[in-house]
Parts: C-alpha cells; sequence; structure tokens
C-alpha cells in the first residue's frame, strides 16, 4: 500500500520509470517484492520496523540504500547481488555477527559509504580495523573518512606477512626498525618469522635438496631483502662537444657527478 501510495504521488505510470522510492518513517513491517522496479536506484526505508530483506532479490541497479532504523538482526543473502551500490546505511539496527555482515558486503565493490554504528557487531574488538581491511573500497566509514594510517594497521593486524613484504619494497614507507621486529596489536602480540636456511642445504654436498622446505620461504626472504639502488646524474650542458675539446687548449677539468643511493 505504501508504496502504490509513492507511485500516486509521483505520477509513475510505467514501472521502468521509477528510480526513487520513499518510504522512510511509515511504520513498514514488511515489504512486497520491489522486483517490478527493474531500474530502481535510490531507496529510503528507514526508521521502519523491517526484519528481512528477501524484497530487494532483484534490485540489482541500487546505487544507494537507505536502511537505517530498523529491526534487521541479519542480512546474509540480502544484499551480496547489489555490486554497484555506493552508499548502504544499516546503522541503529540490531546485527550482531561482523563477519557474516562484512561477507555479505565484500561483492561491493563501488561501496564508498558504510555506516553500522549502534549495532550490537560495532562493539567487537577491532571492529573498524577489521571492516578497513576486508572492504578495502569503503572511504567513510560511520561518518569519519578512513585514514591511510588506519589502513596501514589494517593490513598489518589482518595481513601481517604482506605488510612485512610491502614495507620492504624499495621506494615504500622507510622502516627503521629491522624486519625481524616483535609486531603488537590490540589483538594479539607475535614475533615477526624468521626464515633460515635449513642445515645440509648447501650445493656442495651432493645433495640436491632445496635451500627452504616451502619454496613460498625463498620468495618471502628474497622480497624482504632490503636492496641498495644507486642513480646518477650528469650536467651535460657542462660537458664540451668534441669541436669545443679540439679548440680549446685549456686543461680538462672533471665533471661533477651527483649520485643517490636508495636502500
Amino acid at each position: 500500500q505504501a508504496v502504490e501510495k509513492q507511485l500516486k504521488t509521483w505520477g509513475f505510470k510505467r514501472n521502468v520509470d521509477v528510480l526513487v522510492l520513499y518510504l522512510a518513517g511509515q511504520g513498514i513491517r514488511s515489504i512486497p517484492s520491489l522486483s517490478r522496479f527493474r531500474r530502481l536506484r535510490y531507496l529510503w526505508i528507514s526508521n521502519n520496523k523491517i526484519q528481512d530483506l528477501t524484497f530487494l532479490k532483484k534490485n540489482y541497479c541500487l546505487t544507494e540504500l537507505y536502511l537505517n532504523n530498523n529491526e534487521l538482526t541479519d542480512v546474509s543473502g540480502a544484499l551480496n547481488h547489489l555490486h554497484v551500490l555506493q552508499i548502504l546505511f544499516l546503522h541503529n539496527n540490531h546485527l550482531g555477527k561482523l563477519g557474516g555482515t562484512v561477507k555479505e558486503l565484500k561483492g561491493m565493490i563501488s561501496l564508498q559509504t558504510l555506516n553500522l554504528f549502534h549495532n550490537p557487531l560495532a562493539q567487537e574488538r577491532d571492529y573498524r580495523l577489521y571492516v578497513i581491511y576486508f572492504l578495502p573500497s569503503v572511504q567513510l566509514l560511520d561518518r569519519k573518512a578512513v585514514t591511510q594510517r588506519e589502513r596501514e594497521s589494517a593490513l598489518h593486524l589482518h595481513n601481517h606477512k604482506r605488510s612485512a613484504v610491502v614495507h620492504s619494497i624499495a621506494f615504500g614507507r622507510r622502516v627503521n626498525k629491522p624486519l625481524g621486529t616483535i609486531v603488537r596489536s590490540r589483538r594479539h602480540t607475535q614475533p615477526a618469522k624468521r626464515l633460515v636456511k635449513p642445515s645440509g642445504s648447501g650445493f656442495g654436498n651432493g645433495t640436491n635438496k632445496e635451500p627452504f622446505e616451502n619454496p613460498e620461504d625463498a620468495i618471502l626472504l628474497r622480497a624482504m631483502t632490503r636492496s641498495l639502488m644507486e642513480f646518477s646524474c650528469l650536467d651535460w650542458n657542462k660537458v664540451a662537444t668534441c669541436q669545443e675539446r679540439r679548440l680549446e687548449n685549456k686543461a680538462k677539468e672533471p665533471h661533477e657527478k651527483l649520485t643517490v643511493k636508495f636502500r
């Protein structure tokens, strides 16, 4: 009934013309399938009493979805088809499964704005870093911009091995600590893995063993080894040409060369 009222208010005669539906604040408990509005892009259902989202199964074109202030306890299987969604408000609900909720949103590669605050899941430890790591496209989380420092912390917390490799790449951020230092986080404390060649792996002892039991360890060790890069620059405007050298009798002066080393 609320949907039909909206259609009448806006004067829509064809379902294909419906791009916007505003159903907020009407005390709605359930909504019939909206699959007939295949081009629907903006949907407001906030401030109602919605408990399930099965009515969204066929609305693939949604770019903005406002579901805040409802009675949702789970969104599994209801939102993973919304690949072009850019704004999603889910705050002030009863969502309690952080992992399940984030998994449902992973397919939203265009998602930029996400609100999950005032849900039980937002009380979990390292909740914000968890969302930032697993939903990298999000730029505004719970009304607060995601910073580069938060992204680095999230990577360090949830994928320490990759974080160590990233920090060891040339021209990356300089790390003053050795790569084997202890990594501390709010969740746990663990020493960074040191890769050591097993004994008897030399090539001159008649054996045909690999230097590492796991070949990936060798790749990781090579990536984590700091390399030295050197660049030299010469001002060619100050270098005499062949003709100038023949005409001039001045003593040849050494050319000034600038050398820069990167580690």
